[in-house]
């Protein structure tokens, strides 16, 4: 029997860094990582308390490289380290997701400048796009495979809760590349960028967002509007299903995974009782045993830190309630017309059996993709097979541009 368990058994008995491990990993076949750079650093982190840390060290030495390169002329080159840097700086930002707010926008805009310098050494390829949002814009990158501007199929991508912009590169936006196509990227409300610098906070109608999107990108002539598709990171796996009830002009689009109920992560913390106060409409009852609840310091930091995105951060009743909101019904679900391949990992950990509920809910609009263990490809949005979900995701869309 082999010796070698380190995909089973997982690189930390955290599981969320050892799924963060993972995924970092996964950016490797892409540029976004160096697998001896990630090795190198999780070596020296012992617990939580290092990760920060560490991951700053790293990021910190990519991104001085990357500013040798580009001092030298050597884009190229820069923009592969600027990739890496800007994926480390996640690695940071991430972590204040377990702690206070203390050097958030620090690491948050270090992130940003690397993946701008990345953006910037295809020279004059990619390009930032500011997308008209209600009374200000959302800030957005069109990648495109040169710099000519001839039109060309476009894979609209949209991020997870929090998730940096730069994993959309590994996440699809590199594969359309090598595929000819576009890649558009965006913050949308409660992402990223329009959270820490704007305070914007998520909505659950993401048509509102994705229409503008839409809007924006058919009015370029480096955008082919008859063959745009859309892709939906995470927890924009019920962002995208929701926005294509109202949102008709994709030719087809991607779940990853499915999500029919993001609320379902929520309510699962709470016990019957409390699920009860909620569902009675019981304000006073329930913030009443929330804040008992949250008397432990750790609870009260995620909790605190993960309402921020709902804009529900003084108030625990009126926060679970508008998570409840988002969750797709049947009659909006009957609304969709788009074709859509629905991811369906095997262990998915945060929201089990939604991909084939989703699947189920589209009927013949929906195609059920599994992805397994067995291939590498398990886990939520499958990390470690990530060249496994082009595959099989390019192969579909382009099946479905064919048949239109």
């Amino acid at each position: 029997m082999s010796d070698n368990h380190a995909f089973s058994r997982g690189f930390f008995r955290d599981r969320d860094l050892d799924y963060q491990t993972r995924v970092i990993l996964g950016r490797a076949p892409y540029g976004g990582s160096e697998v001896g750079e990630v090795l190198a650093t999780i070596d020296r982190v012992g617990g939580r308390v290092d990760w920060r840390r560490e991951w700053t060290s790293t990021a910190r030495r990519a991104r001085v490289s990357a500013d040798s390169q580009r001092s030298r002329g050597e884009l190229r080159g820069a923009g592969r380290a600027y990739l890496r840097a800007a994926t480390y700086w996640a690695c940071v930002v991430d972590d204040y997701a377990e702690g206070d707010d203390d050097g958030l926008l620090d690491a948050f805009l270090a992130h940003r400048a690397c993946w701008d310098g990345f953006v910037d050494s295809f020279e004059g390829a990619h390009v930032r796009i500011h997308v008209p949002y209600e009374d200000m814009t959302l800030p957005g990158y069109l990648l495109r495979p040169d710099a000519t501007g001839a039109p060309r199929p476009t894979l609209v991508l949209t991020n997870g809760s929090d998730a940096a912009i730069s994993a959309l590169w590994s996440s699809g936006a590199a594969g359309a590349l090598a595929r000819g196509w576009n890649a558009f990227m965006y913050d949308g409300p409660g992402q990223q960028s329009m959270l820490f610098q704007r305070g914007v906070p998520f909505r659950s109608d993401w048509e509102a967002v994705l229409t503008p999107v839409v809007d924006t990108l058919v009015a370029r002539p480096d955008v082919d509007g008859e063959r745009l598709m859309a892709y939906g990171l995470s927890q924009a796996g019920y962002w995208v299903p929701r926005a294509l009830a109202y949102e008709h002009r994709f030719v087809a689009a991607v779940a990853d995974p499915g999500v029919v109920d993001v609320s379902t992560r929520w309510m699962q913390a709470l016990g019957h009782s409390m699920r009860g106060l909620l569902e009675g409409g019981e304000r006073k009852a329930f913030n009443r045993d929330m804040r008992v609840a949250t008397l432990l310091p750790g609870l009260r930091r995620t909790l605190t830190y993960r309402s921020r995105p709902y804009g529900s951060r003084n108030d625990w009743f009126d926060l679970f309630s508008a998570v409840r909101s988002y969750s797709l019904d049947e009659e909006t679900i009957a609304r969709i017309e788009t074709p859509v391949m629905v991811t369906n990992p095997e262990g998915e950990q945060f929201w089990p059996g939604q991909p084939e509920q989703l699947a189920k809910l589209l009927g013949e609009r929906a195609e059920l993709v599994d992805f397994t263990a067995a291939e590498g490809a398990n886990l939520h949005c499958q990390p470690l097979g990530r060249q496994l979900t082009d595959e099989r995701m390019f192969s579909w869309l382009n099946a479905q541009l064919e048949s239109r």
